[in-house]
């Protein structure tokens, strides 16, 4: 694999609260995840990202999560499958009609938050999730965490699957995210991130917080946009990139390198 993608959450301000450096992290990263009104964000400020995002080839993705704007949708929920189907639907057709409109389309969905990390331990969810994302539209890619049902459910599902991994966060030995309630779950020094991606992209590998080593390929590189170290990370996470021999790329490129 010869690119890689890098990409970031963003359009996470809404109302009189500004959140993430969209603007300067779009030049930094391939594709863009775009809260789509639930967890963060509004119609003008996705729409506004979305625009942005056109105007520097970056491609954007939606980033659906629970409908929990108190708690940034980082608390888990347990919806009915048809409440959760008609949310997923709603925030990735809005985006998608933007998209339409903008002549910018939306090429990939990433859920966002709690929504994301209980698909990545639960089957069942993870199921609705990818089955949810295919009856809208079976060619949206499906950007997953390596190593989880979620990834899984989208391979079934018959979407294409971009496996990520995060620059800024620590994992687990069941590739599990490390719950941001113990210490080290976030890395917020540079250095660290630098030799954190260094070792997964020379060994192709997430190396966990205990040292344990799980095999795996990825596609995608996460940053986080809203920390006071972001626009730092994210320049760290591209170097690294180069580093290691990839060039950086929006992610439809990446799944289909003559793209």
């Amino acid at each position: 694999m010869t690119k890689m993608n890098l990409n970031a959450d963003m359009a996470e301000s809404w109302g009189p609260y500004t959140i993430g450096a969209d603007e300067a992290l779009l030049d930094i990263v391939g594709s863009a995840n775009i809260a789509c009104g639930a967890h963060a964000g509004e119609p003008r400020i996705m729409d506004a990202t979305l625009q942005a995002a056109f105007r520097q080839g970056v491609s954007v993705g939606a980033h659906p999560g629970y409908r929990d704007l108190r708690n940034f949708g980082r608390v888990p929920m347990d919806l009915p499958p048809e409440v959760l189907r008609a949310e997923l639907w709603s925030q990735i057709g809005a985006l998608c009609a933007l998209g339409k409109v903008r002549g910018w389309p939306v090429t990939h969905v990433k859920p966002h938050g709690a929504l994301n990390n209980q698909a990545g331990s639960d089957p069942d969810l993870a199921r609705t999730i990818a089955e949810t994302i295919a009856a809208y539209d079976s060619e949206l890619i499906l950007l997953a965490p390596i190593l989880s049902p979620l990834a899984e459910a989208g391979k079934a599902a018959g979407l294409p699957v971009a496996l990520e991994v995060f620059a800024d966060r620590s994992y687990e030995p069941d590739g599990q995210l490390t719950p941001r309630s113990l210490p080290g779950a976030v890395l917020h020094d540079v250095d660290a991130v630098r030799r954190h991606l260094r070792l997964m992209l020379e060994e192709g590998a997430i190396l966990c917080r205990d040292g344990t080593r799980l095999e795996a390929t990825f596609h995608s590189i996460c940053v986080h946009g809203d920390g006071p170290a972001a626009l730092a990370i994210a320049k760290t996470a591209r170097q690294c990139i180069l580093d290691a021999g990839r060039t950086p790329a929006p992610l439809p490129q990446v799944l289909d390198p003559q793209g």
